[in-house]
């Protein structure tokens, strides 16, 4: 496929933006997905570790984890909603102030929460509230990383937007780290503790968090090509309907390359919790461990993809680690049969911090590079977003195939093969994106 070419160096350096612009609004990216992405993990750990008797106790456990993982689904299925409504307003009001509202309704949702009566203090509303917060919480999300991610590139230099743009990449593993952190503590209580009240600590934290990126968001400035765009009267009324009317492809694409990423991711991160010790008699504390380990490192992995795509392109470091992860995907599950704490530690590194971390650092700048400037918000939203809803429902249906396999990896490990070699057909298909103009109306992507 051809390199786009880019525009002359005097269009170029008109746009450049202030140094001290870029690394203030790349921190307040990453801080904020950071919080964001702890927000919606500590659901995602709780559905795995306690949601299944909390608010399933009339369940088997099998049905009540399977239950749990269910809720956990709710909120993908809200997050192209929450796609398209932000991106409405970021494409058309202005990316700051839909940021603002995302972080806002996130935490809040995420408190309340941490405040929900159990089934035993209120029967069956408190799964039926449970599920409409973690609702909220996707919708959240959903206008949350296309935002973050649009404001960053568009606030970077061309040559480092692979750079800039992974920031706040690393808000996925930073809040997996977080969150993992904060469940490794509260599961060393009593059973019948974390059941009663320690699940809800890291829930109720997320209001200190959320105050801290409220500040951070509330100091940076709107981007240069948004600020032209909305100037020279280039916005669009109905940013969703242009998006899938002539960025159709680029959608398709995009949906195809988070799921090649965010299916393993998801596999590892929540239904490998619940597997590894119903299944392998793995302690729970040696995933948890390992899982912080992993997390750990691909949030220093991350942003190493993410430059190494500004040298080589977006492609080539996509593509590579796309046949990695594809490849893993059985060895995964073999490392974890083994049982021994190494190997396991071994195989959560390997699908965290070199499978996802190669795929996922480069496809900010790739997404945000792949959208004309009116649409740019709510097109990379509503293909992450898509995609998310294919990988979210992973952990329910990786219980239900491993159950009926009897308790074999193999259905779930062909889930992840495949879904890494859709990623694989897209990124062949997209055009590289590399040091294109981000402050036009053309239609880049595909």
């Amino acid at each position: 496929m051809s390199r786009i070419h880019v525009t002359d160096e005097s269009t170029a350096q008109r746009h450049e933006v202030p140094p001290a612009v870029t690394r203030r609004t790349a921190l307040a990216g990453l801080i904020g997905t950071t919080i964001e992405w702890y927000d919606f993990y500590i659901y995602g750990l709780a559905a795995a570790l306690v949601f299944g008797t909390a608010f399933f106790p009339e369940f088997s456990s099998t049905a009540g984890t399977l239950a749990a993982f269910a809720t956990f689904a709710v909120g993908f299925v809200a997050r192209p909603l929450g796609g398209v409504i932000f991106g409405h307003l970021g494409d058309r009001v202005g990316r700051k102030n839909a940021l603002m509202l995302t972080l806002f309704l996130m935490g809040a949702a995420t408190v309340v929460v941490g405040l929900l009566p159990d089934y035993q203090a209120i029967g069956i509303w408190a799964p039926i509230l449970l599920v409409t917060l973690r609702f909220l919480q996707g919708f959240a999300v959903g206008g949350e990383w296309g935002g973050a991610v649009t404001m960053v590139v568009e606030s970077s230099p061309r040559h480092r937007r692979g750079l800039y743009g992974s920031l706040p990449q690393m808000g996925v593993p930073l809040g997996l780290v977080l969150s993992s952190s904060v469940f490794a503590v509260v599961s060393t209580l009593p059973d019948d503790d974390l059941l009663a009240w320690g699940w809800r600590i890291p829930f109720l934290l997320s209001i200190v968090l959320i105050a801290v990126g409220l500040f951070l968001r509330s100091r940076i400035t709107e981007t240069q090509a948004f600020t032209r765009m909305k100037e020279s009267g280039r916005g669009r009324k109905m940013p969703a309907v242009e998006a899938f009317r002539h960025h159709w492809k680029a959608i398709a694409l995009t949906v195809g390359m988070y799921v090649s990423a965010g299916v393993p991711f998801y596999i590892v991160s929540v239904f490998v919790l619940s597997y590894g010790p119903s299944h392998l008699g793995l302690p729970r504390s040696v995933l948890l461990t390992g899982m912080l380990i992993a997390a750990g490192a691909e949030a220093l992995t991350v942003p190493c993809f993410g430059a190494l795509s500004d040298k080589l392109g977006r492609r080539p470091v996509f593509l590579a680690a796309a046949g990695f992860t594809a490849l893993l995907a059985f060895p995964f599950f073999w490392l974890l049969a083994a049982g021994q704490t190494g190997l396991t530690w071994l195989a959560l590194l390997l699908a965290l911090a070199v499978a996802h971390a190669g795929m996922y650092g480069p496809t900010a700048a790739l997404y945000a590079e792949m959208f004309s400037v009116n649409v740019r918000y709510t097109g990379t939203s509503i293909g992450y977003q898509l995609g998310g809803v294919v990988a979210g429902f992973v952990p329910l249906a990786a219980g239900a195939l491993v159950s009926a396999a009897g308790g074999a990896a193999w259905p779930i490990a062909s889930i992840w093969a495949g879904a890494a070699l859709v990623g694989l057909v897209c990124a062949l298909v997209v055009r590289e994106t590399r040091g294109c103009e981000l402050h036009s109306d053309h239609h880049i992507g595909g």
